[in-house]
C-alpha cells in the first residue's frame, strides 16, 4: 500500500495534538494512517468511550469542516459499523465539500451494546445524549469543526439515536437522518429539525407499519411534519433502478419552520439493511443507490 507522506505527516501531527494538548480528554488507542481513521476514546462521566474518527484528506487545519455522527445497531461496535455496514469515507473526501465522520461506540448492557436514545433513563444507564454533546465539545478543542454544521445518522437502533439526539440536542445539531432504524424520543425539540428517513416496506426488525411495540414510519413522519410546520400533502416522486428493478418512492414535506424539510425514501420491498436495495439483489448496481451520498445531499442544505 502506497501512504501519501504529506497525509502521514499530518495525521501524526494530529496524533501529537492528542498527546500534547492539555485542553483535551480525548486519548489516542491507535493509528491507521493509510485510511485516515482515528480510533479514540474519551472520559465521560469516569467510563471510558470509544468512537472512531475519520479525517478527510481536505483538512487542512485551518478551515472549519462539518461534522457528520453516524451510530451503529444494536450489539455493533463503531469500527465494524464504519468498515463492514455505513462506509462514508468516499462521501466525506469529495475536494469541494468535506467533511469529519465520527462513529460513536455505544455502551454495553445485558451484554450488547446499545443506545440509550430516550430523553432520560431507558434501558441503558449510561446517558448518551450527554455523551455525544461532551464528544463534540472535545472534538472542537482538536480541530477546526464547524459547529453550524453537526449532523447525526444511524442505522437499526443508531436511527433511534440519530432521531434522538435531533429531539433532545436540536441546539447542536443541524439535521437529522435514519436508515432502518425507529423513533423512542418524542419529546418537544427546541429548534426545527430537517429530518430524512429511509426505509424498507419489508423491513422485518423494525416494520414499516409498525408493531405492538415499534411506532409506523408515518406516525415518525407525522411527529417531524407536525413539529416543523411543514406542508402536511408531500411532493411525491417515483423511480425504479433498471439494474434491480427496485422502486424507491420519495416524499417531501417542505416549507417548514426555518426553511425545513422531511424527507422519506420508502423502498418498496427493501428489508433492513443499511443500503436497501443491496439487501435483495447482488452489488454493482449503481452509485446513485448510495445510502450515505444520499444522507450527505439532504445534510449539506441546512446549517445551524
Amino acid at each position: 500500500m502506497v501512504i501519501n507522506k504529506k497525509r502521514l505527516t499530518f495525521i501524526f501531527s494530529i496524533f501529537l495534538l492528542f498527546s500534547c494538548s492539555k485542553s483535551s480528554d480525548i486519548s489516542q488507542t491507535d493509528l491507521f494512517p493509510e485510511n485516515g481513521v482515528l480510533p479514540s476514546s474519551i472520559n465521560h462521566n469516569g467510563s471510558s468511550r470509544n468512537y472512531a474518527l475519520y479525517i478527510p484528506p481536505g483538512y487542512n487545519g485551518k478551515d472549519a469542516l462539518p461534522v457528520v455522527f453516524n451510530f451503529h445497531g444494536s450489539n455493533d461496535n463503531a469500527l465494524d459499523h464504519l468498515f463492514n455496514t455505513s462506509d462514508m469515507r468516499s462521501v466525506a473526501s469529495f475536494e469541494q465539500n468535506p467533511f469529519f465522520l465520527v462513529y460513536p461506540e455505544a455502551g454495553i448492557c445485558d451484554g450488547k451494546t446499545t443506545w440509550n436514545s430516550s430523553a432520560q433513563g431507558g434501558v441503558n444507564c449510561l446517558d448518551d445524549l450527554d455523551f455525544i454533546e461532551t464528544l463534540i465539545d472535545s472534538l472542537s478543542l482538536n480541530f477546526k469543526i464547524d459547529e453550524s454544521k453537526i449532523y447525526a445518522c444511524g442505522y437499526s437502533e443508531g436511527g433511534a439515536m440519530a432521531l434522538s439526539l435531533g429531539v433532545s440536542k436540536s441546539n447542536r445539531f443541524a439535521a437529522v437522518g435514519s436508515v432502518s432504524g425507529t423513533m423512542l424520543n418524542f419529546n418537544t425539540p427546541l429548534n426545527p429539525m430537517p429530518t430524512i428517513i429511509v426505509h424498507g416496506t419489508d423491513d422485518g426488525v423494525f416494520p414499516y407499519l409498525g408493531d405492538t411495540v415499534n411506532n409506523s414510519i408515518q406516525l415518525q413522519l407525522d411527529f417531524w411534519v407536525h413539529f416543523n410546520n411543514t406542508e402536511t400533502v408531500p411532493l411525491l416522486s417515483s423511480e425504479t433502478n433498471n439494474f434491480n428493478g427496485i422502486t424507491t418512492e420519495h416524499y417531501r414535506y417542505i416549507q417548514g419552520d426555518n426553511n425545513v424539510a422531511v424527507e422519506h425514501y420508502k423502498i418498496i420491498g427493501g428489508i433492513h439493511r443499511w443500503r436497501l436495495d443491496q439487501a435483495i439483489f447482488p452489488a454493482g448496481s449503481s452509485a446513485d443507490d448510495d445510502t450515505g451520498l444520499l444522507l450527505w445531499k439532504f445534510f449539506e442544505n441546512y446549517s445551524k
